[in-house]
């Protein structure tokens, strides 16, 4: 029988690798056989993830520098990765930022910048991604939005917006490319990453506390958030492979319950 989850010459762009859910997608695709690219700003960090990633194999990955904010560097770099791999059939887009604040003093300058990144550097990714793999049949686009884009955030007004625009970007896009059998889902996770422990750091005693509260102890199964590789990996894996070719349009949560058992 047909192995419906093997990546064996996928070809596949990962944003975002650098560090946390972006780095255990690449290993989690090239372990699963996939030639991939791996993008990201931090280039120390994104290559050494790449290599590491291509020394367990059995598939391989490469790293290109990208600001996903910035619309000719997106289009130029996906074009050179396309090129390199000899096309595009998935593209995974964990690629994102986080601030705090509140309604009441969340600046202009951090409102922007979270829209650059995680909306606008959504929108540019996925119409890079869409271009390149309409015209030979479709593929996989795998976003990332978040339980904070289904519910209020006291203390990260802008990114939970920021995250419920991926979600309606997300639903959108899916029904527009659908004819060009691109599928186009978004993962809401709550997974343990160096992005919410420096969240988590910004916060008193008392923030810390809350954040608790409303966070770890919703998650139904055993109130602690994710590991990277062994409860989100597979899942981008799923998601990028010809198992789930019947699935688009979808908000998925992988959070052990948290945005729907409470």
């Amino acid at each position: 029988m047909q192995n419906l989850m093997d990546l064996t010459d996928h070809r596949i762009i990962v944003t975002g690798d650098a560090s946390g859910m972006g780095a255990a997608t690449v290993r989690n695709y090239v372990a699963a056989g996939a030639d991939v690219i791996s993008m990201d700003v931090n280039v120390e960090q994104g290559q050494k993830v790449a290599a590491e990633a291509t020394a367990a194999g059995p598939g391989r990955a490469d790293f290109l520098r990208i600001d996903v904010s910035d619309a000719a560097d997106v289009n130029a770099r996906f074009d050179e990765a396309a090129e390199s791999l000899g096309g595009l059939d998935v593209l995974a887009h964990p690629a994102a930022i986080q601030r705090s604040g509140t309604a009441s003093d969340v600046t202009v300058e951090d409102w922007d910048l979270m829209f650059a990144m995680n909306v606008r550097g959504t929108m540019l990714t996925n119409q890079a991604a869409h271009r390149l793999m309409a015209p030979h049949g479709g593929g996989s686009i795998i976003n990332f939005g978040s339980i904070s884009g289904l519910r209020p955030e006291a203390i990260a007004p802008a990114y939970s917006a920021s995250k419920g625009a991926v979600h309606s970007w997300t639903r959108t896009a899916a029904a527009a490319w659908g004819e060009d059998g691109v599928r186009v889902n978004a993962i809401l996770p709550a997974i343990a990453t160096p992005m919410y422990d420096a969240a988590l750091a910004r916060l008193d005693e008392d923030g810390r506390t809350a954040n608790y509260w409303m966070n770890e102890a919703t998650i139904a199964l055993g109130h602690k958030y994710g590991d990277p590789d062994r409860d989100l990996g597979p899942v981008m894996v799923f998601l990028a492979s010809q198992a789930s070719r019947f699935i688009t349009g979808q908000l998925l949560p992988v959070d052990g319950g948290q945005a729907s058992v409470r």
